[in-house]
């Protein structure tokens, strides 16, 4: 079984990252610093490029189901294990900056709080990000998931949950699986949907976020709602 200590010490990958930073290395070999070791007859730097061209991304392969995951040799669950740790130490290293009872400081806080919250799913998911009367975080809560087409998004269970929290705002996000922010039409129309639902109850929209890969579109800056 081939580590990285058998290379050559300027080709090995901890060594380049401790030099020169961890932006300077390539995916593959952010990966086989992750993976460690490689398996019988394949060191670890070609098991990286394999997984790559396999998954496709560095993402696929990050986000990929545990039972696809386990079924790739050199992986299995201890890999998958760590992987799932290392997401989620990610996730929160981005949501820092968002607790309950903080006030948004910073759309670009927002942006990335919502990026890690959905960015990774195969399938569209609608959230809710519940805000008091000072915009102070009450709660974010996933609402509705669908398949990759789309999520059903019902007004009447919004309310009551918005209600439920006694929320006086709400910023709105989904994710697009296909990884474009674009917001569509039908994106659009249920903002204003729920917009006018919520005006109801005295509670304001005061964005619909769509979350890519890479990147996150508002509504509201764009005039869409």
């Amino acid at each position: 079984m081939t580590t990285t200590t058998a290379w050559p010490t300027d080709e090995r990958p901890r060594e380049r990252l401790l030099k020169h930073g961890a932006d300077s290395l390539s995916d593959a070999e952010l990966l086989a610093i992750f993976l460690r070791t490689g398996t019988a007859g394949q060191p670890v730097m070609d098991l990286s490029r394999a997984l790559l061209a396999e998954f496709g991304s560095l993402r696929e392969l990050m986000t990929a189901s545990a039972n696809r995951f386990c079924q790739i040799h050199g992986l299995g669950t201890a890999k998958y294990a760590q992987v799932q740790a290392a997401m989620e130490m990610a996730r929160r290293v981005l949501d820092a900056p968002l607790h309950q009872g903080d006030p948004l400081r910073s759309p670009d806080d927002t942006r990335r709080y919502l990026s890690s919250r959905l960015g990774h799913y195969p399938h569209e998911v609608f959230a809710g990000l519940f805000l008091d009367n000072r915009h102070r975080i009450i709660r974010y809560e996933e609402l509705f998931r669908g398949t990759i087409d789309g999520a059903a998004v019902y007004p009447r269970e919004v309310i009551r949950q918005a209600l439920d929290h006694n929320a006086a705002a709400v910023i709105f996000a989904h994710n697009h699986p296909s990884g474009v922010a674009e917001p569509s039409q039908a994106d659009i129309s249920l903002t204003r949907r729920l917009s006018e639902a919520l005006q109801l109850v005295d509670i304001r929209v005061l964005d619909h976020m769509v979350v890519g890969h890479g990147e996150v579109v508002s509504l509201a800056e764009r005039g869409l709602m």
